[in-house]
Formats: C-alpha cells, structure tokens, sequence
C-alpha cells in the first residue's frame, strides 16, 4: 500500500509564513521525550501509515526542501521519498507524478496535506476491496460544500457526479480523502492523458471516469473536516485540539490526542 501526498502548491490562501504551508504547526508531538510542535501534515502521515501504507510520496516543488528537513528528524514505519512537481499545474498534475510507483501496489491512499480530519482511521472505514468499487472517496460533512468537491451518491452509495466548487452544491458530503486500487489510479491516469490533460481538479476528472464505466463508491464514515490552508480554517484546528488535549487531560491516562493523532 502505498499513500501519495500532492505537496507542491504555494499556499496562497495563507501565506506568508516563511515555510511551507504543510509545515504550519497544530497541536504537538513528542520527541525523544520532548513535546515541539507537530506539523499539519503529519497527521495525515501518521493516518496514512495507520491505515497499512508501507511507503508514502510526497509531491513537492523544488522550493519545499524544508518537508524533506522536517520529515527526516525521525523515523516512521513507513519509506517516505519525494517527486518533484516542476510548475504548479493542479492536483491530477501532482498525483499522477507518483503514478510510475502507485501502479504497483495494491492500495492506493491520497490526502491533502493542509487538513485535519477525524476519525483517524477513516480510510480504513473506506477500504476499497471491501465495497466492490475502483475508487472509494471517503466523505466528510461541510457546513459550505462550495469550498469543496460535493460529493453526489445513490441510494447504494455509488457516486453519480462529483460538484467541483459549486455555489448550490445538491450535497453536503465532500471527499477529503481517496483510496483506489493501484489498477484505478492507472487508469484514471490514462483518461487524464487521453483528455488532453484538461482536468486541473479531481473532481471533473472523476465525473469522467464514471461515464467511462469506472465504478466510484462514497464512503460517509467521516466526522470532522478542517482546511488548514485558511486563516479561518487554522484558528479551527487550533482550537478543536486544544479541546481535545482539554478533553483527554480529565481521562486517566492524561495523553493529549494531538499528541496520538
């Protein structure tokens, strides 16, 4: 299994920081006995990792060295290496830059490093060899869905269109996470390609491979979803798990969650 983190953005929508975006520090970690401060992206390594991925792509620009720094100070049980996105050209860009890797593998895992979400093992909740589809998106309820991918299912939960942005989006659930086979993520590459490489987001993308026939389950296992990458959305974060280290401080073993995640 491997797990394929899309890096490379500038962060436009909060910077400037004077690192990367994915470095923005929520919560903490403990090392060698010392609390620091735990990036945003961790948590999605760290869920990654939980759910069986055995190596993990990080796509980056050449300016991000600072994720290779940080994600070097220590060691995870899984191989974390790095693909260079030259120009920033949206998300399937950035994706199928791990392609050659991900094809391999039985599991594919794809996450946004700029977001928190809860339950932690929500991408095992959406296993794609447990709902007989290609691609299982695993979905998270939105107070504005138009910020996001809504996410559109029928009655069996197989997604029938995905709303990339919409203002009246028919949904509430978006996708803050992907699991496919490693077969479906080839392919979807190969409709990217044979599309002229049209489809900047994930979501048009999708809407393609379903009318091709490809089969995309929604998986609504998710509680909490935060978008990092804003100002409003950080303060967001910060809060939630203050009240969680609050929460997990009355329990008896007193470990903070943030530092658990």
């Amino acid at each position: 299994m491997i797990g394929i983190i899309p890096a490379a953005g500038a962060g436009a929508r909060i910077q400037p920081l004077g690192y990367s975006k994915e470095l923005l520090p929520v919560g903490s970690r403990v090392v060698n006995g010392i609390e620091r401060p735990k990036a945003v992206a961790e948590y999605l390594v760290e869920r990654m990792i939980a759910a069986g991925a055995e190596q993990i792509c990080m796509v980056i620009s050449a300016e991000k060295s600072d994720l290779v720094r940080y994600f070097a100070e220590r060691d995870y049980a899984a191989q974390i290496f790095y693909v260079v996105q030259q120009k920033p050209q949206g998300l399937c860009d950035a994706l199928f830059r791990a392609e050659a890797f991900a094809r391999h593998h039985d599991q594919v895992l794809i996450g946004l490093p700029d977001t928190i979400w809860f339950p932690e093992n929500a991408f095992l909740n959406a296993t794609v060899g447990n709902n007989r589809a290609d691609v299982s998106l695993v979905l998270f309820p939105a107070d504005d869905p138009s910020q996001f991918d809504a996410v559109i299912t029928d009655d069996s939960g197989y997604v029938t269109r995905v709303e990339v942005k919409q203002p009246d989006a028919a949904s509430n659930w978006v996708w803050g996470a992907v699991t496919a086979t490693g077969a479906a993520f080839h392919q979807l590459k190969l409709l990217w390609e044979a599309r002229h490489r049209e489809d900047e987001y994930l979501g048009h993308l999708l809407n393609a491979y379903i009318a091709a026939g490809g089969t995309v389950r929604g998986s609504a296992v998710g509680e909490l979803y935060m978008d990092v990458g804003t100002l409003a959305g950080y303060r967001r974060a910060l809060d939630h798990l203050r009240e969680r280290d609050r929460k997990a401080g009355d329990q008896p073993d007193g470990i903070p969650r943030s530092e658990i995640a």
